[in-house]
């Protein structure tokens, strides 16, 4: 199977973790394919950069359901664009967020998801009660960026290291979430560290898109979901209308 990764934001050496995430936990016959999108913010830290991450996604999702993937994980932890995503794919969409808390909930019954920043916090809170999980979860920031952590002169993850430890003590977690898709290189080093479960949503996801996969499932299209109604985009937003972004993958 072919399962397409997308980092919504610009920076591809971000890419470049999240593609090793992947291929470390991917099965045997899946073919992992990472792409970088083409337009938007280098790092997605809140509303806003969301907002604007989400017609870069697409339009790789497009691209990569033409060439053929089966699945598609979305690489950032705030699931940007999932439910568009969803709507516009004829293939399963999974969130690295929603994949890791899913997958937390089957071996520990208190977890604590570390992202990075405070303005990052609210969001993922509001999506661990989407998920149901708000009575299992606690959401913690460690107060770094996201690029933070690929500079080796930061103190980006010893703050992150810090962080773990105030959730192992305070909230009593049983396994820890990492709220950044860039922080996908570091779940098996924290494990062996903290003595718990470390889990990247990267991999979760990559493993999730296999099971749907595998099962021959993909997004009801009936409902929230259904196939979005053709109509006009005006300005530049013009190549974004469903008729129009859609002839990318007609020959799927």
């Amino acid at each position: 199977m072919r399962i397409l990764v997308v980092n919504p934001n610009t920076t591809a050496s971000m890419t470049q973790t999240i593609a090793h995430a992947a291929l470390q936990v991917a099965g045997r016959d899946t073919e992992i394919s990472a792409l970088t999108s083409p337009m938007g913010p280098v790092s997605i830290e809140g509303y806003y950069d969301e907002a604007f991450a989400v017609p870069g996604l697409l339009m790789e999702i497009a691209k990569g359901q033409k060439a053929g993937a089966d699945a598609v994980v979305i690489a950032c932890f705030d699931d940007t664009g999932l439910d568009a995503a969803r709507a516009f794919a004829d293939i399963p969409v999974v969130g690295i967020c929603e994949s890791a808390v899913k997958m937390a909930s089957f071996i520990a019954r208190r977890f604590t998801i570390v992202t990075t920043m405070e303005r990052s916090r609210i969001p993922i809170e509001e999506l661990v009660k989407r998920y149901g999980v708000a009575d299992s979860a606690r959401v913690r920031a460690a107060d770094i960026s996201v690029l933070s952590l690929e500079d080796p002169q930061s103190n980006a993850r010893d703050r992150l290291r810090s962080e773990i430890d105030a959730a192992t003590r305070e909230d009593r977690a049983e396994a820890i979430i990492l709220g950044c898709a860039g922080m996908a290189d570091l779940a098996h080093d924290l494990t062996r560290e903290f003595g718990l479960p470390v889990i990247d949503g990267v991999s979760a996801a990559v493993k999730q898109a296999e099971a749907l996969v595998g099962l021959g499932l993909s997004t009801a299209k009936r409902g929230p979901y259904a196939t979005p109604v053709a109509k006009k985009y005006i300005g530049q937003l013009e190549a974004f209308a469903p008729q129009t972004l859609n002839s990318e993958v007609s020959t799927r």
